[in-house]
């Protein structure tokens, strides 16, 4: 079956938060009600994307994977629809590093991808990939802070909105996140 779309998006090769980038400016162009065809390589994209359309209002429609290339379908919202907002709590990558130093009781919840995750990741971090986390949420304690990473801070501006959702009370969204770590990393 061959999926109709008003405009296509090439994203292939290119790795979070690139492809959320190229789709949001794409998508402020698009008219209301329009179909857009994201073509990219990166596996965390469908989560990526499906969580960013649930948080801006628009429309996650669906994936069709074609070999190594993933086709995600999104609708341009309507004007009604809810704009996209951004996890007002952060902690700095400094600051958690000294927070490490102390010692303190909390949970660090890594949600990139499982490859991402075991190639290099903070000390004693839990990694529970974005596209997983809203069928793994009994895995997190919830009695304790919980400070959530990415690459970047997108994906987990976007699990921070999600736990918030669902009930957890102290998070935080670490930014910039394993992009610019410079504390202590463990890998395979």
């Amino acid at each position: 079956m061959v999926i109709k779309a008003d405009i296509q998006l090439d994203a292939t090769g290119l790795a979070c938060p690139m492809p959320i980038v190229k789709t949001k400016k794409v998508m402020a162009a698009l008219e209301e009600g329009r179909v857009l065809e994201v073509e990219a390589t990166d596996k965390g994209s469908k989560a990526d994307l499906k969580a960013w359309a649930e948080s801006t209002g628009h429309q996650y429609l669906g994936t069709v994977e074609e070999g190594d290339v993933l086709r995600h379908y999104l609708r341009k919202s309507s004007g009604e629809e809810k704009e996209e907002r951004s996890f007002p709590h952060t902690i700095s990558n400094e600051e958690l590093e000294q927070k490490l130093s102390a010692n303190d009781p909390f949970v660090i919840l890594d949600v990139r991808e499982e490859a991402e995750f075991a190639f290099s990741h903070i000390q004693d971090a839990v990694n529970i990939p974005l596209g997983e986390l809203e069928e793994r949420l009994g895995e997190i304690d919830n009695d304790q802070p919980v400070f959530v990473v990415c690459r970047t801070g997108s994906r987990s501006d976007l699990a921070c909105q999600k736990l918030v959702e669902k009930g957890f009370k102290n998070v935080k969204n670490v930014v910039p996140g394993m992009s610019k770590w410079n504390g202590k990393k463990e890998s395979l």
